[in-house]
């Protein structure tokens, strides 16, 4: 809980909330630079589909951040007190990574800028983990909701930022008509610098937390367990770098001549090693008794239904992920739509209507409850899938659409009128609005199974496996993409969608009790 001063008034209650929203602004900035921004820096840079599709497993620590979410929460850095050290240290991480970064030409050094961008990524996790224990710590019980609500809307805003209005600085039209382009290694300086006043705003504005009792777990064991799942993960990769490549070219032989035959083997060698590096982490845990770790996992896996839970909690957004792992590839590349055309659709209307999507998903769940919304705004995420088919198949021009005028507003300019097209617009309109009401039943479900005595690990445990499909869908998307052609491509992931809504079938009765037992909570309170 906050410190607030005796007598605290409603400027405080205010105060909290502006900070969640410029948390989740902080947040949200870091996640496009390692994803949609990335993918059209190295799309407009010439690289191949399937090496981008390949890149997109520098998210892997959003997937993994669980591992070292316990040691957040077991040990506090001095001056700034609780959370707030660790916040400080990761936005001033996040800085110097994104102007190193920056300087690393994609073509030319592809190693080091992948490396570069897997530590933005894992640091950028890290921060995450600090910003939601902080901001379920600093809000009372009955600012939660809204405080949530608002901290979406700043993780939007800093998408749109640095998803779409970046995109529209980088066209090569802006140049062309001879206003001032933007390069987008300019950008990601100019992210770097936001993310260093991010860190400043928090070691001088933000609300300090009242002192909590640490876990009672032994700190020395914590660190020495932590230190050996890093040590089974490296030989897990030293293994895999050494063998998984032999192994999956020698399972695959019979199709050496096949297309993509290179591409195929680099899948099945990332699946191979990473059958060998979980189990070795895991095994590492528990000989080195990582007890904050193993005590938030067996507090969770105590429930009933928890490994139901967890599968579900992976596929729900897989079909999602699936359509919208390589889409700026798709609409630059495949769709030769303009650059300023995809970042005003999909990033600037695109995010608005995802807001729009959460805001209305929020509301109409107070009517439908926790399962009949998850079934709902499932179905209507996959049929958003069907769109992107139907616009591959199509083409552009097939529906009236609309022209942007140039405009001047000094922080952003679009250098002429840009022609939008109708039928991205429609496809684009329903795939977000679809999108923003499955995140807020998403994130509500997610909320439901964390215990509140192990909230950081957990909560970071769960979304970690909620971003499995983001990730990891990207390599396979790739190939995917370029055996079949985008039409198939986007059959296949309109079908992804499916086994998560036959789940929901099986989990109605869990997730129905998840609900009474939440509206019992809120009558409690």
């Amino acid at each position: 809980m906050p410190l607030d001063p005796p007598g605290a008034t409603r400027a405080a209650r205010l105060a909290r909330l502006l900070v969640v929203t410029l948390l989740g602004f902080a947040s949200g900035l870091p996640l496009a630079l390692t994803g949609q921004a990335m993918q059209a820096w190295l799309s407009l840079a010439g690289l191949d589909l399937a090496t981008i599709g390949f890149l997109s497993l520098v998210g892997l620590p959003y997937t993994f951040k669980f591992l070292w979410a316990p040691l957040m929460d077991r040990f506090e850095l001095p001056w700034l007190g609780r959370r707030r050290g660790w916040l400080v240290l990761t936005q001033l991480a996040l800085a110097l990574t994104l102007f190193i970064l920056a300087a690393i030409d994609p073509v030319l050094q592809i190693r080091g800028f992948a490396l570069l961008a897997l530590a933005v990524a894992f640091v950028a996790a890290s921060q995450d983990v600090v910003i939601d224990a902080y901001r379920t710590d600093l809000l009372p019980a009955a600012e939660r909701g809204l405080g949530s609500s608002l901290n979406v809307l700043g993780y939007r805003l800093a998408m749109i930022l640095s998803g779409g209005v970046a995109l529209i600085w980088t066209d090569p039209a802006q140049a062309a008509a001879g206003l001032p382009g933007w390069t987008w290694p300019e950008v990601y300086r100019l992210m770097a610098a936001l993310m260093l006043g991010a860190a400043l705003l928090s070691a001088t504005a933000l609300p300090r937390l009242a002192h909590a009792e640490q876990p009672s777990s032994v700190a020395r064991n914590d660190l020495i367990g932590f230190v050996a799942v890093l040590v089974a993960v490296a030989v897990g990769v030293m293994l895999t770098d050494s063998w998984g490549q032999a192994i999956a070219r020698w399972l695959l032989s019979p199709w050496q001549g096949a297309p993509l035959f290179a591409k195929w083997a680099d899948l099945l060698a990332l699946m191979l090693g990473m059958a060998i590096t979980l189990p070795l982490a895991a095994w590492a845990a528990r000989r080195a008794k990582f007890e904050t770790l193993l005590g938030g996992l067996r507090n969770y896996f105590s429930q009933s239904g928890a490994w139901a839970f967890l599968a579900f909690i992976v596929l729900y957004k897989l079909g999602d992920a699936f359509a919208g792992s390589l889409l700026t590839p798709f609409l630059l590349k495949a769709m030769a739509f303009a650059p300023a055309e995809v970042g005003v659709v999909n990033k600037l209307f695109g995010l608005w209507l995802t807001i729009g999507g959460a805001l209305l998903g929020g509301a109409l769940m107070l009517r439908l409850g926790l399962w009949r919304s998850l079934l709902l705004f499932g179905l209507l995420q996959m049929a958003s899938n069907v769109g992107f088919w139907w616009l591959a198949v199509n083409g552009k021009g097939l529906m009236p659409g609309l022209v942007l005028p140039a405009f001047d507003w000094g922080w952003l300019r679009l250098a002429q009128p840009t022609p939008v097209d109708g039928g991205l617009l429609m496809v684009i309109a329903f795939e977000n609005l679809s999108g923003g009401m499955g995140t807020a039943a998403f994130v509500a479900c997610l909320m439901s199974l964390t215990s509140q005595r192990y909230t950081a690990t957990q909560y970071a445990l769960l979304s970690a496996f909620a971003s499995v499909g983001r990730v990891w869908v990207g390599p396979l998307a790739g190939v995917l993409a370029e055996a079949v052609g985008w039409p198939v491509f986007f059959i296949i992931s309109t079908v992804a969608a499916v086994p998560a809504l036959l789940m929901l079938m099986h989990l109605r009765r869990a997730l129905q009790a998840l609900e009474v037992d939440t509206r019992a909570a809120l009558v409690d309170d």
